[in-house]
């Protein structure tokens, strides 16, 4: 009996486990309820009595050596799998930081222009997306050989020749909000418009069909060209730095006369010289625009400015191309967190 036993801890100390296939045969062949060791305790009832001590010992022995042999090889494999695996899969670690999302580069750029806008004491007004020719045109003073009244230049939802039913059309501008704003209130009237805008445009890098932007109107008695002027050279430094280089120069609008465009320098870090980048349209409201909602302009004057959100962001990042905006490249966006 006890050369069996002897025999049976030589084949458990040789036996070579290598995967966790090998560890289940180990198992089945020693440790099981018909394995090998379990089968040699059953045979205690042949061992003489004066033996009996001595054989349990041993068998004892070889029990513990098979148990230790399938704990130490489980460890191992566990350790090595793990290993292979990588830390990353190992449940038992705590979890990596969640990447947390952010604002989109042109809301962020939005907002602040919003807070300078505040601090200028401006409200904020909205509108329908989708208007009326109108709305969009006819009270903005576009006559009706306009180009942007052309489906060339805009899109048209609804085009029709009858004179009784008003084109809709998705606004170029969000200016019709100005003019639902006049029809609503009386002056004075000092607010922003900010939104998309939609052209029938060719995408390229400084072109796109959809983009959005910030209006605004200051409606009062005696107002100037001469404010309108500081505003928009306060709304420069702000936005910009005080030690911002702009120009302004004239311009042409059907809503506003006098017109006036202002630029801002640029000097793109891929680029070898600088150069201006117009950054928005103004001048003093048409008095016709006052006339088509009611506003006396022998009363009331009045100024109002248009400017691109994504001109101000490409300005602001050193972007040269506005389709970056809308690809939703994750790459591009995590620089904005």
């Amino acid at each position: 009996m006890l050369d069996d036993i002897k025999a049976l801890k030589q084949q458990i100390a040789n036996y070579n486990i290598a995967d966790d296939e090998d560890l289940e045969s180990f198992r089945l062949k020693f440790l099981s309820r018909n394995g090998e060791v379990p089968a040699m305790f059953s045979r205690m009832s042949e061992v003489p009595n004066d033996q009996k001590a001595q054989v349990g010992r041993a068998m004892n022995e070889v029990k513990n050596l098979a148990k230790d042999t399938f704990e130490t090889n489980k460890k191992k494999l566990a350790r090595k799998e793990a290993q292979q695996i990588g830390a990353k899969d190992d449940l038992s670690l705590p979890a990596p930081p969640y990447s947390a999302g952010s604002y989109h580069p042109l809301t962020q750029t939005l907002e602040e222009m919003k807070n300078i806008f505040y601090r200028l004491g401006f409200s904020i007004a909205d509108g329908p997306e989708v208007e009326d020719d109108f709305h969009n045109f006819t009270a903005l003073n576009f006559p009706p050989n306009h180009p942007a009244r052309d489906e060339q230049d805009t899109f048209f939802i609804r085009k029709d020749d009858d004179p009784n039913i008003d084109d809709l059309v998705l606004r170029t501008h969000t200016s019709p909000v100005q003019i639902r704003l006049m029809q609503e209130k009386e002056p004075p009237i000092r607010t922003i418009m900010p939104g998309r805008v939609y052209r029938n445009e060719a995408v390229s890098p400084k072109s796109y069909f959809l983009f959005h932007q910030v209006e605004a109107l200051y409606i009062d008695t005696d107002v100037s060209v001469a404010e309108l002027k500081e505003t928009l050279i306060s709304f420069a430094k702000l936005m910009f730095g005080s030690d911002v280089k702009y120009r302004l120069r004239p311009g042409f609008f059907p809503f506003t006369e006098p017109s006036l465009e202002m630029d801002i320098w640029w000097e793109p870090a891929h680029e070898k010289e600088g150069k201006w980048l117009e950054i928005l349209g103004s001048g003093m409201v048409d008095p016709n625009v006052l006339k088509a909602v009611g506003i006396d302009p022998e009363k009331y004057t009045g100024f109002a400015w248009g400017m691109g959100v994504e001109r101000i962001a490409m300005r602001r990042h050193q972007i040269d191309d506005i389709r970056t905006f809308y690809e939703n490249d994750v790459r591009f966006l995590e620089q904005f967190h």
